[in-house]
């Protein structure tokens, strides 16, 4: 009888937290993109921030399947987006592009960054019955990170441009309907 309420207990918690745990691998990943940057890898960090999209995309989905959507879960999941396609893409595009045009450089990509978590900020304080108001951050974050491949191709102001239309999105009160 103890052991079976004591394993009824250890997989009711494994349940509600299955998704942070989903949220956190995402959370990871957006870090690893950063340590990849520092250490002299940027096609590796574009890889963990894909991947990371992949794992956002599932945190969500698993928290609606087990039916222990929280509000803890809502803020973990911002504070790992804010990572994973705030910062993250932000210091790869400055590693590989920016940095050339100095302080202006510096600039955008703190100014993605704040946008970034304003958005996150915004959506986590509103009621959002079925729609994004403003570009969210994963897509903004995998569209900067995509405009990577582009850098050998395009002028560092083709990208700073890309980066200040992302970031202005992001904060637009346009809205998208959610999928």
């Amino acid at each position: 009888m103890f052991l079976s309420e004591a394993l009824d207990q250890t997989v009711k918690k494994l349940k509600a937290h299955a998704a942070n745990f989903v949220t956190l691998l995402n959370l990871s990943l957006g870090g690893f993109a950063i340590v990849s940057v520092l250490h002299n890898q940027p096609h590796q960090a574009l890889l963990f921030i894909f991947i990371a999209a992949l794992t956002d995309r599932f945190d969500g989905m698993v928290a609606r399947r087990l039916n222990v959507e929280s509000d803890l879960g809502k803020q973990l999941d911002s504070m790992s987006d804010i990572v994973s396609f705030g910062v993250a893409p932000a210091v790869l595009m400055y590693y590989a592009a920016l940095q050339s045009l100095g302080v202006v450089g510096a600039f955008f990509m703190i100014f993605y960054i704040g946008c970034g978590a304003y958005r996150l900020a915004r959506f986590n304080i509103t009621e959002n019955a079925g729609y994004f108001t403003g570009l969210p951050i994963t897509a903004a974050g995998c569209l900067v990170t995509l405009s990577y491949l582009a850098i050998p191709h395009v002028p560092a102001g083709i990208i700073l441009t890309t980066m200040t239309l992302m970031s202005l999105l992001m904060v637009s009160p346009f809205t998208i309907k959610k999928v």
